[in-house]
């Protein structure tokens, strides 16, 4: 029973083996070069091999037949002669029975041939009685084995012993094996008894042999070829794949970032030319990552330090304006316009101090997370509170539904909440005084927060640029509102140190929708975000754009 069991067992796993082997190849066609140009070779190889072979076997096997032929043709001729001049000299001098005289030309036959295969047969509705009696034939050409088409072409040839005709038969052996062989018929005339018909059979045993010895030694010649073909391709497309594989790791290895690896350089051939020609650009590239590398570092220092060293004349600066814009009223109409445009400038010039350093901070990659729980729904609220009034002076109808995000989530609230305002500014800027909608929700695995609005929308091509440092779709509209143009780029790299995604639709008249997306805990997959990118309202649902709700029970995930 166990052993049944085991037999059972062994059988699917080996027709699970059979079955991927296909797969196996197939993967090899597609990955291996140097399996490719082997199976390739082989097979057009083979092919060729197996045409010649066929070719050269046929060839010679006719060649063996007509030179087997040709010979008996012409022993069978001469042996027809020397019998029927045996039977013209006998009737000449009257002096042989007929009995001796047919013993004498049966020698002659066999003398004159290298067969004792012979049947010497009268013509029928002849009537000398001595027709029947000297007619003969060996127990191998007895019954079927000549044919009633060959009797009747040797009975109407009138051409005496130099017509002849064959036919190719079967012949049995002593063991009663068929054998190829061949007839062949040549008419003969008896002087004083009649017209006879001469048979002499002939075996083809030993050219069939060697036909056989020859296709054998063809064939195995062949595959040997075939085989010693193989692994001369294995050799050669070894020396010349192995240097392109060694490039492609290479190649693969400074992609990721290896700069110091090469291509080892052996010889003078037009590989190590190769090998030369990609360390010299291997070299080439790393300098000049080498140098931009250098080069940002600089950058990022200047920006950095040039940030610091204008923040103490910029305070000075700011500590003199705010005297001035307190005592504004006190001054002339155009000294009082001036000091207002002085503390609104300095007050943005401070804004873009702090985004430049901030933007330095995440170059130099020293920023960091300050994390604490937070529910995303409140820190959504406080932001609205805080940009209501400003989207009250725009025309533009703020409101926030949260069907869910109660649940206290570790983010850094500050850097959520400089995210969070900036999408609603950007909303109410460019919401061309229509309602701005804050959607939050969650699932077991995410937070996430949406803004959207109603206004103008973007191209794709301006959806994709929507993040880089400085850009604006549209440089010439009017901004309520301010900004530095690096915003929405420090917002990405917010989400981005918390693990999270920022991410934009828009389309030209529907508006904008930018999702934040937040995992529920730090170093773990957020999974698919709870909100959808493209708005339910665009897609033909409707939205609830209620006001602010707490679900009955609390947080649905909390």
């Amino acid at each position: 029973m166990t052993e049944n069991v085991r037999r059972s067992r062994v059988g699917p796993t080996v027709v699970r083996t059979w079955r991927r082997w296909p797969l196996e190849i197939a993967r090899a066609w597609r990955r291996s070069l140097q399996f490719r140009t082997i199976v390739v070779t082989v097979a057009l190889s083979t092919v060729a091999v197996v045409a010649t072979g066929t070719y050269m076997s046929i060839s010679i096997g006719n060649d063996l037949f007509q030179s087997r032929l040709n010979q008996v043709v012409t022993e069978s001729r001469n042996a027809a002669t020397a019998a029927q001049n045996i039977f013209d000299a006998a009737d000449a001098a009257s002096d042989a029975s007929t009995l001796s005289l047919l013993n004498s030309a049966k020698s002659a036959i066999i003398a004159s041939s290298s067969s004792r295969l012979i049947a010497l047969l009268a013509i029928p509705g002849q009537t000398s009685p001595s027709s029947t009696v000297l007619s003969f034939s060996s127990p191998e050409l007895t019954g079927d084995v000549i044919s009633d088409q060959l009797q009747d072409e040797v009975a109407a040839s009138d051409g005496g012993t130099q017509t002849q005709y064959w036919q190719s038969v079967s012949l049995a052996d002593e063991r009663g094996d068929s054998q190829p062989g061949i007839i062949v018929g040549t008419p003969l005339s008896i002087p004083g008894v009649g017209n006879f018909q001469l048979y002499i059979g002939y075996n083809l045993a030993d050219a069939e042999q060697t036909l056989v010895f020859v296709q054998q030694t063809l064939w195995l010649g062949g595959l040997a070829l075939i085989v010693l073909i193989g692994l001369v391709s294995w050799v050669i497309v070894r020396l010349v794949v192995e240097p392109i594989r060694l490039a492609a790791e290479t190649s693969e290895k400074l992609a990721a970032g290896e700069l110091e690896v090469r291509i080892p350089e052996r010889g003078e051939d037009v590989i190590s030319t190769l090998a030369r020609s990609f360390n010299g650009m291997a070299d080439s590239m790393a300098a000049q990552i080498n140098q931009l590398a250098e080069l940002s570092q600089v950058q990022q220092r200047f920006v950095s330090d040039v940030s610091h060293e204008l923040r103490t004349p910029l305070t000075t600066i700011r500590l003199a304006g705010d005297m001035l814009y307190d005592q504004r009223s006190t001054f002339p109409p155009a000294t009082e316009r001036t000091a207002e445009l002085l503390h609104t400038q300095t007050k943005r010039f401070e804004e873009m101090l702090s985004d430049l350093l901030e933007i330095s901070r995440f170059d130099a990659g020293s920023a960091s997370l300050d994390t604490e729980p937070t529910s995303l729904v409140r820190l959504a609220e406080d932001a609205a509170d805080q940009m209501r009034s400003l989207a009250e002076q725009a025309g533009s109808d703020l409101r926030v539904v949260a069907p869910g995000g109660y649940t206290e989530v570790e983010m850094d609230p500050r850097r959520i909440r400089r995210i969070v305002l900036n999408l609603i500014g950007n909303a109410i800027e460019h919401g061309e005084r229509r309602p701005v909608v804050i959607t939050v929700d969650s699932s077991p695995t995410a937070v996430a927060l949406s803004v959207r609005d109603y206004g103008v929308g973007m191209s794709p091509e301006d959806a994709e640029r929507v993040f880089d440092r400085f850009w604006r779709a549209d440089p010439s509209r009017k901004r309520t509102i301010g900004g530095t143009g690096l915003g929405l780029a420090i917002s990405l790299e917010d989400a981005t140190l918390h693990g999270g995604a920022l991410e934009v639709w828009s389309a030209p008249g529907e508006g904008s929708n930018f999702r934040l997306t937040l995992p529920r805990r730090r170093g773990v997959t957020r999974g698919p975000s709870p909100l959808p990118l493209e708005p339910d309202d665009v897609r033909g649902a409707q939205a609830s754009l209620g006001d602010v709700r707490r679900p009955e029970g609390g947080d649905r995930d909390a």
